[in-house]
């Protein structure tokens, strides 16, 4: 027992930590950014332009809206653009490219944060958009080929929710405010999970768990000249999510259990929200997306590959 409470107090020191003084800055700055472009029809203009381009991968005009969600919010942040999709009548072959391109990109509230780490913003964020846009067009063309392709949109309704323009130093005031009240959310919702997350995957390494699955998965990892030192990570981003993986990369980087040049080599396949986490979250903005994320995952695990070999390759 008193192992456990040890663990559980060490775990708790680095959630808080991790959460509220690395996860809430970053997350108030991108929000603030976003919430303004928005209110000032920036992210508006950028939609229109980006929609006919990206409509034969199978990406609507809130396709792009969700790229751009958790490419500069967070991996929830698409959820509403998604139940919006859903309500508004978007196709099953729609809706699966655009959850799978989400699958599979980057997420900011785990890329931004680990820019301390020495994560290297540029090569990732690029990837990120080959590998979700790769994503979603093997999914529309793909695997997804199947799904009803019937639809209830009008032109209009393509798009995010036009929101008003900031008037004057108020209104971008009260975006600001607003960003900052959502990023609180978001850092302090994900202290619940990131914290059991924490506990659970110490109480592994405690037992000697992970060691035995180093051990077990050795030879294979050999074969393909990968460092052990990813197994930790993996595990815990696959399990725990993208948060608690961060939390267990930093805590490993101050041990010099890792570097920051494998992290980047490691950015394609541990920054993304397929995970346990990711998946409940994205899947509970509606029936019909529950109904495709199947098909999602599948054309998503494509594009984690790409990012995989492209960052791998890179460094």
């Amino acid at each position: 027992m008193e192992m456990v409470m040890d663990v559980v107090l060490h775990a708790g020191r680095n959630t808080i930590e991790l959460c509220l003084f690395v996860l809430l800055p970053v997350m108030v700055f991108m929000l603030a950014i976003m919430r303004l472009l928005e209110s000032w029809g920036v992210l508006d203009f950028i939609v229109d332009r980006l929609a006919p381009v990206l409509r034969p991968m199978g990406l609507t005009g809130l396709g792009v809206f969700a790229a751009l969600q958790i490419t500069f919010v967070s991996f929830a942040a698409p959820v509403a653009t998604l139940a919006l999709m859903e309500s508004r009548g978007t196709s099953n072959r729609h809706l699966a490219a655009t959850l799978a391109m989400v699958f599979a990109m980057a997420q900011a509230n785990v890329v931004f944060p680990m820019l301390s780490m020495e994560l290297h913003l540029i090569p990732v964020l690029l990837w990120s958009l080959v590998g979700g846009l790769a994503a979603a067009a093997v999914t529309y063309w793909g695997f997804g080929r199947n799904l009803s392709s019937a639809e209830r949109l009008e032109e209009e309704d393509d798009r995010p929710n036009r929101s008003k323009p900031a008037e004057g130093p108020k209104g971008n005031l009260d975006a600001v405010n607003q960003a900052g009240a959502d990023a609180f959310r978001i850092s302090v919702g994900a202290i619940p999970m990131l914290l059991i997350s924490m506990v659970v995957v110490a109480l592994l390494q405690r037992l000697g768990a992970i060691d035995w699955i180093t051990h077990v998965v050795s030879p294979f990892l050999a074969v393909f000249s990968i460092d052990q030192a990813y197994v930790l990570p993996t595990i815990t981003k696959y399990l725990a999510g993208g948060t608690a993986m961060m939390g267990i990369a930093d805590e490993m980087l101050r041990q010099g259990a890792i570097t920051g040049t494998l992290l980047n080599q490691g950015a394609g396949f541990l920054t993304h929200p397929l995970d346990v986490p990711g998946v409940a979250v994205l899947i509970s903005a509606g029936r019909r997306v529950t109904a495709v994320w199947r098909h999602a995952a599948a054309g998503a695990v494509v594009g984690i590959i790409i990012r995989t070999i492209g960052n791998a390759w890179l460094w």
